[in-house]
């Protein structure tokens, strides 16, 4: 109910979202981590409290200007008892064990607060910036973790404070409730699923039937251990782990997507592609053509000029309408055994193409503003141009040089 009603109350929302560590507790508003000085010129924290009122779920603005603090006796940078705020000694429980010592006051000229983030704003930064003079660093915004109360149907295991600080939360509620599968999680699937994570979708699918290997270690996002490395499990079931932490909603499919399971992929509201296997993509396209499910097909060939490397990362996206013009530019071979077979994987164009095919999704849905429509994008690393196609435009690149960086199995 605490995070309930913080989030309900824009002022309290502002403070929190600030990076104060802020909570409502017994009735009251409680500010924790406010840096003061001591009688000993020292720097501790303490914890501002303000009384409050609610009817129903709605947060009352402030009674009066005062404030309880909860600490040793709060002075000046010269250890001087801070008198020009301290308005009494009190004893005032506000919760078990924690026991307010202070009252303060701090009256602003107009008369009153109206509201609580002017209120706290005003006696943490007097306490503050006393503690400033004796520590430069200290700081009475921890940001710490928010935890999650469950009123809102969240998938995060605690409160999202990103979005809420940027605004973007009617923006995001454009991805709320989808379910989303990525079909292969090598190098680009995984960075796709290290992008989709963050998002306010239902359900994220992982299909791979690989095992976790060394190299997979210098593509995948973040840092893997020896100790990950040594012990044997499917990339779905690590990266699963992995973000569960984060939140809720991801199912892992240790095994292959082909004819005999391409159906499996028509219940979702959009399909990611990071595999080179031809034959399973053919059965997978031909599925979701059918059913009419959009999706996007990354690719990335990577090859050597002298002692140099260049090469093209590609984003492919089919939707109703424009399945046409999607399949004139998705690769359905295995990987000759040519210059390109060896798939050179190179973890910033990994998370390059994977970028690229979330932020499709994301214009998909409204989410960015998309004025091109693009349904097939490529960039060209040497020469840093990238190229988008809509329509029944011809093809400006060299196609045969942008396929899968893995023929033998995902990106």
């Amino acid at each position: 109910m605490s995070q309930r009603l913080i989030s309900r109350e824009p002022t309290l929302k502002r403070l929190r979202d600030e990076g104060y560590d802020v909570s409502i507790t017994g009735g009251y508003l409680l500010v924790r981590h406010i840096p003061y000085v001591t009688e000993q010129r020292e720097v501790e924290y303490g914890a501002l409290a303000c009384p409050l009122s609610i009817a129903g779920d709605i947060i009352l603005p402030p009674a009066d200007h005062t404030a309880r603090f909860v600490g040793k006796t709060p002075c000046t940078r010269n250890g001087a008892r801070y008198e020009k705020i301290i308005n009494s000694e009190v004893a005032e429980t506000i919760e078990l064990g924690l026991v307010a010592t202070h009252s303060f006051s701090s009256k602003p000229q107009s008369g009153g607060y109206t509201n609580f983030y002017d209120k706290v704003i005003t006696y943490a930064t007097i306490l503050e910036v006393e503690a400033h003079a004796i520590d430069p660093t200290v700081t009475a915004r921890p940001f710490r973790l928010v935890p999650h109360d469950g009123t809102d149907d969240s998938v995060f295991h605690y409160i999202d404070t990103a979005s809420s600080r940027a605004g973007i939360n009617a923006t995001n509620d454009k991805l709320r409730g989808q379910r989303v599968a990525i079909v292969g999680l090598g190098g680009t699937g995984s960075h796709i699923l290290d992008l989709i994570c963050r998002t306010w979708v239902t359900e994220i699918h992982l299909y791979d039937d690989d095992q976790l290997h060394q190299h997979n270690a210098f593509r995948m996002p973040g840092v893997l251990s020896k100790q990950d490395l040594e012990s044997p499990g499917t990339k779905v079931a690590f990266l699963a782990a992995r973000y569960e932490s984060l939140r809720t909603g991801i199912v892992s499919h240790a095994y292959r997507i082909d004819e005999r399971t391409a159906h499996e992929l028509t219940r979702m509201d959009f399909v990611f592609l990071a595999l080179t296997d031809g034959e399973a993509k053919k059965a997978i396209v031909g599925a979701l053509e059918q059913y009419d499910v959009p999706f996007a097909d990354c690719g990335m060939g990577v090859y050597k000029v002298g002692d140099a490397l260049a090469g093209q990362v590609r984003v492919t996206t089919s939707i109703p309408g424009h399945r046409e013009e999607a399949r004139r530019h998705i690769a359905f071979s295995d990987g000759e055994q040519d210059e390109y077979s060896q798939n050179i994987q190179i973890a910033e164009l990994n998370a390059l193409n994977a970028a690229f095919a979330v932020m499709k999704w994301k214009k998909l849905n409204g989410f960015y503003l998309d004025l091109e429509h693009e349904h097939n994008s490529v960039f060209v690393l040497d020469g840093n141009t990238l190229i988008n196609e809509s329509g029944d435009e011809d093809a400006h690149y060299d196609q045969t040089r942008v396929r899968g960086d893995d023929p033998r199995g995902s990106r």
